[in-house]
């Protein structure tokens, strides 16, 4: 894969992995090491980026918590390089679903990762996104649940669209997503949280799952501004939790663009002072759409850049230390078991 001008732009603001040195900090003892955990929200790729492979993830989620199964969101990795430019996004869906087969086969009792795939498809050409849809179904080996969509994204395999969730070729394609049964994962920031709210309204048959707690952006114009965007980030996500087709992915708030810093400090921040910084947006999101619409992700490699894998559990664990087991667990893995349609042993949501 070739990055294009405008993604080598734009990969350094979210993270791309994690810092050098990072892994070698003394790691937290491990909270709560027996909860049922279904990562919703992880990406793998190779070069050029700095690689996040399978044996990275493998390797995560080993690392001392009860991880039972993934979902894989899209991120251009083993996209086709030729062919019509719309129909591209089948590979990636066709290269993860046969690359983590082995995971997802009667009687495999590891983790299930990539139980669930989330793919991209570009929506904004209207009701012709349709044979694609159905091609990413039949490569998805029955694994495929659902396609994502930035409101405002550069990149190989996604066109330059300012507010294309107001566009009229992007609603046509979007209804498209009901024929299939697929959700419809959307990347926005917070300032874009209004469009997607009159889709929601539009399309109450789709199942929205608001990515990365929404998106408050802390970087460029909204530096410095961290009460005024929770206000409004505040009132738009309260707003999209009225309609029952929404739910909320709680994470995302390690990338740089959140505005936390914490990677540009020399050591690694502890689960505490994670818990701390997110604590207003995660009690919100909770509050707003409750556990049964919400559940925690962890973004990784792009997280990554902020945390360990172990630090960023730990710290959604400390927020919820006061929560129900059944809070919990609608929160670390129910919630993603049913919206992904997960197909997982009946042992894993309960805690022992």
């Amino acid at each position: 894969m070739t990055l294009s001008d405008d993604e080598k732009e734009f990969l350094p603001l979210v993270g791309t992995g994690a810092r050098p040195g990072w892994n070698a900090a003394e790691p937290e003892e491990v909270l709560e090491p027996s909860l049922p955990i279904v990562d919703p929200h992880h990406h793998l790729w190779g070069g050029p980026r700095p690689p996040y492979e399978l044996s990275a993830f493998q390797a995560d989620i080993a690392d001392g918590h009860n991880i039972v199964a993934s979902v894989f969101i899209e991120c251009s990795e083993g996209i086709f390089e030729d062919g019509p430019e719309h129909f591209r996004s089948v590979g990636e869906v066709q290269h993860i679903a046969r690359m983590t087969r082995q995971f997802n086969v009667e009687g495999y009792n590891g983790p299930r990762i990539c139980a669930g795939i989330v793919g991209y498809a570009d929506l904004h050409i209207g009701a012709s996104i349709a044979e694609v849809l159905a091609a990413q179904v039949e490569v998805g080996e029955g694994r495929l649940r659902g396609i994502r969509q930035f409101s405002d994204q550069r990149s190989k395999v996604r066109t330059t669209t300012p507010g294309l969730f107001r566009r009229p070729g992007f609603i046509e394609g979007l209804a498209k997503l009901a024929e299939f049964s697929l959700i419809f994962e959307a990347w926005v920031h917070h300032d874009a949280l209004d469009d997607t709210e009159s889709l929601v309204k539009r399309f109450p048959e789709i199942i929205f799952v608001i990515n990365h707690a929404g998106g408050p952006l802390g970087v460029g114009p909204y530096r410095g501004q961290m009460n005024q965007v929770r206000e409004q980030w505040d009132a738009s996500m309260r707003r999209l939790a009225q309609y029952p087709n929404t739910v909320v992915k709680i994470g995302g708030l390690g990338m740089p663009t959140a505005g936390f810093d914490f990677h540009e400090r020399a050591e690694p921040p502890s689960s505490e002072e994670l818990a701390q910084a997110w604590k207003p947006y995660v009690e919100t999101c909770i509050e707003a759409f409750s556990p049964q619409r919400a559940m925690f992700e962890s973004n990784f490699p792009v997280d990554a850049v902020s945390s360990s894998y172990r630090t960023l559990w730990n710290a959604f664990k400390r927020l919820t230390h006061n929560f129900s087991l059944e809070e919990k667990s609608a929160l670390f893995s129910r919630t993603a078991e049913r919206i992904y349609r997960l197909d997982l042993p009946a042992p894993v949501t309960s805690p022992a």
